[in-house]
């Protein structure tokens, strides 16, 4: 039977809009059951906590549980290959932190790519490190620390958190741009180094301030300089590392990944509820007892800080040929 032309265009155009309608449903739809949330670290810690309080914002916004699950291990990796091999459909989402950036070149053989493999959603939240010093330690100031470190080579001992994490890279860029010779002394978990550290043990160490204020404000650890490129809202008396090192910027950052070929309409969804939360005064204030600084923006602009840290940090981990802890 042939249709009246006008019938025919209509079947045309109806048949042609199926594909929107359906985009349209899907992220209307979304999310019809709960969603898991992979964080790379044990629960307790900085990462577990910024996953909690997104999920549970998203959960009460989109009306189903966003369940935090805790993978530990291989520095973030088992949690990343985790959702990079989950069905693309916004119901693994992997709670993305800085060290997804240095794992790119830390690791020489990863089942994974995470540029290409991990789809960027939106930044939550940038974390400074602080320099801190033991009390025994007579220097007050950066550049007091550089001339004392000079001046007794080998001498100091400087603590980080496991090899390639934050605290570590951020202890390697200070090395290398100051030259100071520092004992650089491992530890498998940043708990045990901030007890050696508070023990004298070790004399310096950059740390979380999550980790760290307590101790600060208590007196029993000095604050030398904050990492972010502009003062701490927490700490606006201590000054930035690039004050008297320019260039210098070491941070820790959060944010919300899913596996590549996710639909936009899902990713432009959560984006826009993530970047909600950001905004909201509770959520900043809660942000801000952690030490952070909200970071809202496209998932364009998440995925080029992500592009742009894992090249910076790139350079620094082949320069100071960084190696995985064993």
């Amino acid at each position: 039977m042939k249709l009246p032309r006008r019938n025919s265009l209509h079947l045309v155009a109806g048949a042609a809009a199926l594909p929107a309608v359906s985009r349209v449903a899907r992220a209307q739809a979304y999310p019809s059951r709960p969603v898991r949330i992979i964080v790379g670290f044990p629960a307790g810690g900085g990462a577990d906590i910024v996953a909690r309080l997104i999920g549970q914002w998203l959960s009460e916004r989109l009306g189903q549980q966003f369940v935090i699950e805790n993978r530990p291990g291989a520095g973030t990796n088992i949690a990343t290959e985790a959702v990079v091999r989950a069905a693309a459909d916004g119901y693994t989402l992997l709670l993305v932190h800085a060290s997804n950036a240095f794992n790119a070149t830390l690791y020489d053989k990863l089942n994974f790519n995470f540029i290409r493999d991990i789809a960027p959603v939106a930044s939550i939240t940038v974390v400074p490190n602080v320099m801190v010093v033991n009390p025994s330690v007579p220097a007050k100031t950066v550049p007091e620390l550089i001339a004392y470190a000079k001046a007794n080579p080998g001498k100091i001992n400087i603590a980080s958190g496991p090899i390639g994490a934050p605290a570590h890279v951020a202890a390697e860029l200070f090395k290398m741009m100051t030259g100071a010779d520092m004992l650089l002394v491992s530890y498998r978990g940043v708990a045990p180094a901030v007890t050696d550290l508070l023990g004298g043990q070790v004399q310096v160490m950059f740390v979380t301030t999550v980790s760290s204020i307590e101790y600060i404000n208590s007196g029993r650890l000095r604050a030398l300089a904050v990492t972010t490129a502009t003062r701490s809202e927490t700490l606006p008396g201590i000054p930035t590392m690039r004050e008297f090192l320019p260039g210098y910027e070491a941070t820790s950052w959060y944010g919300v990944g899913v596996p590549r070929n996710t639909p936009a309409e899902i990713v432009n969804k959560l984006n826009k509820e993530v970047n909600a939360a950001l905004d909201d005064p509770k959520m900043k204030a809660r942000l801000a007892d952690l030490g952070g600084t909200p970071l809202p923006g496209s998932p364009v602009q998440f995925g080029k800080l992500i592009a742009e840290e894992t090249e910076k940090w790139g350079e620094v981990i082949r320069a100071a040929n960084i190696k995985p802890q064993g």
